[in-house]
């Protein structure tokens, strides 16, 4: 399919190319009944046998050049004419080729009206090729209306995502919402930064290990060989920075600073893009913020993971966030701040249009109708 946002032409377009698709299978499946499966398939498959000996001996069998191979020929193709059954379709153009084979001396011309006479045979190959082709165009057309459904969905969740973000107060005053949370991932943001390059390792990677504990503070967790490092290694009390300096030291140089310098360079120097990373992104709250619930719940455990290195003044922050999930219009401002920070120019324009609305109920229709289309024969 293609990568353009899907519309309802292309639903509509679809639909109509399933229903071709399928009729143009029912025909092909109604020519066979119309004869009959068995004998469809016997007459082709006679057909084909025929034109491939025709083909295989056509220029050893001609003239007097090869005796043995006219002889094999004419055994091979008049027995199979007289073995076909006695009410195979158009059983008598394999006679009639047959007829004509049966003669002392085989000329081109013979071979050229042997093809002539299997002529009507040729049908039946064509009915059973078509039903291929059919099935095969209806089997690619219910795939791309699947895949087409998926894009449909996913296109429609964005609309509805886009109006419901129409229908909110876009003059709310959202810096009720916005200010506190700036106010406290700035400092959050320095007091972590602050923490990082002045405590040591090892009580940052405590707090970080102590956050594992609360799911909805998602630091990434210390690798193994780092813990043990932080846990066992006497140079564990220097800061990161300094233990990142260090692993950039010679082995000579090195073992003038660091009491273990074969762990530090097996430890820190390997995880060196691990312990650069590490920052306050995990303690931050986003915005727009997530619903009232999810911000508290949130709240409460950062609180837990702040009051092991942060002070009062940041947690108090934090608590003036968390007090903001009980106002009464948290979500009308919640929704507000969605908006403003989601939604383009051009999306507002829409929205204020109706232009979204319309698209979304076309869409739905189109979605609805190829739908249907698609389930008629359980595809």
């Amino acid at each position: 399919m293609s990568d353009e946002t899907p519309n309802a032409d292309d639903a509509d377009d679809l639909r109509e190319r399933l229903l071709a698709a399928r009729a143009d299978r029912d025909d092909a499946e109604a020519a066979i009944a119309e004869t009959g499966e068995e004998s469809v398939v016997a007459a082709a498959d006679a057909y084909r046998k025929a034109t491939r000996l025709l083909d295989d001996y056509e220029e050893s069998a001609v003239g007097t050049g090869d005796f043995q191979a006219y002889v094999e020929f004419q055994d091979k193709f008049l027995g199979l004419v007289e073995d076909l059954p006695e009410d195979l379709p158009d059983r008598d153009a394999f006679e009639a080729a047959a007829d004509r084979m049966d003669r002392r001396r085989l000329r081109e011309r013979d071979f050229e009206g042997a093809r002539a006479d299997l002529e009507p045979a040729a049908a039946y190959v064509d009915r059973l090729d078509r039903r291929t082709e059919t099935t095969d165009a209806l089997t690619e057309a219910r795939r791309d209306a699947k895949l087409l459904l998926n894009d449909l969905d996913d296109r429609i969740e964005e609309l509805e995502r886009l109006v419901k973000l129409g229908e909110a107060d876009v003059d709310a005053p959202v810096e009720r919402l916005r200010d506190p949370i700036e106010a406290y991932d700035e400092r959050v943001t320095e007091e972590f930064r602050s923490f990082k390059s002045s405590a040591s390792i090892r009580e940052v990677l405590s707090v970080v290990e102590a956050a594992e504990w609360y799911p909805l503070v998602e630091f990434r967790s210390p690798p193994r060989d780092l813990r043990e490092f932080a846990r066992e290694s006497p140079d564990a009390d220097e800061p990161i920075p300094t233990l990142l300096d260090y692993a950039d030291y010679t082995g000579s140089k090195l073992d003038h600073y660091a009491e273990d310098p074969a762990m530090l360079q097996t430890s820190v120097a390997v995880h060196r893009t691990y312990l650069e990373r590490l920052d306050a992104g995990p303690l931050r709250v986003p915005s727009p913020p997530p619903d009232a619930e999810t911000l508290r719940r949130r709240a409460n455990e950062l609180v837990s993971v702040l009051s092991r290195f942060a002070d009062e003044e940041t947690i108090a922050a934090l608590r003036r966030v968390r007090e903001l999930t009980r106002r009464d219009d948290y979500e009308r401002l919640r929704t507000a701040t969605r908006a403003r920070t989601e939604l383009t120019d051009d999306e507002l324009e829409r929205l204020r249009s109706g232009a979204v609305e319309s698209d979304l109920a076309e869409l739905r229709d189109a979605r609805d109708a190829l739908a249907e289309a698609l389930s008629e024969d359980g595809g």
